[in-house]
């Protein structure tokens, strides 16, 4: 009788977690040409079959509970740790009145984030939300002005372009970005750019150090490639 409620209870946390999982790869940015649904759902299944794989080991140590049961424990715990893993904060971003042009938010070595923009549409973020934010922002006037409409990602799948801007003593400063433009241009990127290197406060920048994939190019902006990993992609300014 205890494994039948167990069997019960973790397949139906399993059910509930896949359809969420499902509903929000909808909405994440996918790599190259194949859809966040489409590379999460590859996901999803590899989690199953090594699920599938695992659970006779597991047995091992669990020998009262069947294989059903084992098996749907492992899919709910591997499910909600892919969807910590989904996870993105919603942020809201605070610009100047009337501003238009990109919005970069750049990696910093802050504790905090720092979500109200200078007048070079800069801000900073933290390593974590740097790492995790992909969904779109709210983004406001400091009047309280809601710039939804004036908003342009990089694409249809992705919001925020990443970028990579060189160099401050040969290393990089990291951002993602953004464009917001006037009302006669909505819906209307206006490929904006500027010098970070020139512009941000150096106090609070983490610099990156050039990878292998990276060419320094002094003066120069080297853009990433897009990233086709599921951790969520953003795309490339």
């Amino acid at each position: 009788m205890r494994d039948f409620r167990l069997n019960i209870i973790f397949g139906s946390v399993a059910t509930v977690l896949l359809i969420t999982l499902l509903d929000k790869l909808k909405s994440i940015p996918g790599g190259l040409i194949l859809s966040g649904l489409f590379l999460g759902s590859m996901i999803l299944a590899a989690i199953v079959i090594s699920c599938l794989l695992l659970t006779p080991a597991v047995r091992i140590l669990l020998r009262n509970y069947s294989f059903l049961t084992v098996f749907c424990i492992l899919v709910s715990v591997s499910f909600l740790a892919f969807h910590y893993h989904l996870y993105s904060p919603t942020l809201t971003i605070i610009v100047p009145n009337g501003y238009t042009g990109e919005v970069s938010l750049v990696l910093s070595k802050t504790k905090d984030n720092i979500l109200t923009v200078d007048s070079n549409g800069i801000g900073y973020f933290n390593r974590w939300t740097f790492s995790k934010v992909y969904t779109k922002p709210i983004v406001r006037q400091a009047d309280g002005r809601n710039l939804e409409k004036n908003l342009v990602g990089f694409n249809a799948s992705a919001f925020f372009g990443t970028g990579k801007s060189c160099c401050i003593d040969g290393l990089f400063i990291e951002s993602i970005n953004f464009e917001i433009v006037p009302d006669d241009k909505i819906g209307r990127k206006q490929y904006y750019s500027k010098d970070l290197t020139t512009l941000v406060d150096r106090r609070l920048v983490a610099l990156s150090k050039p990878d292998k994939y990276t060419k320094v190019d002094t003066g120069l902006v080297i853009l990433d490639t897009v990233d086709s990993n599921i951790n969520p992609v953003r795309g490339d300014n």
